[in-house]
């Protein structure tokens, strides 16, 4: 697994998220437990993560929708 995108804003990592599902990559979102435990206060950014064969895949279609 590779990290494609850190963030903490939800908003952005669900849209990316559906953007690489439309493109048939799938992505898995870490961290969400840990910043809920911290209270939500943005310390502990999420990150999209995708598998490291479709990373430059992943990497081209976030660039082209001009997300990276």
């Amino acid at each position: 697994m590779r990290v494609v995108v850190t963030s903490n804003n939800m908003v952005r990592l669900s849209f990316l998220t559906a953007l690489l599902a439309d493109a048939g990559i799938e992505a898995v979102l870490l961290d969400g437990h840990t910043s809920v435990l911290e209270g939500s206060a943005g310390a502990i950014p999420r990150r999209l993560v995708v598998s490291a064969g479709d990373f430059s895949r992943a990497c081209r279609i976030l660039r082209e929708a001009g997300e990276l």
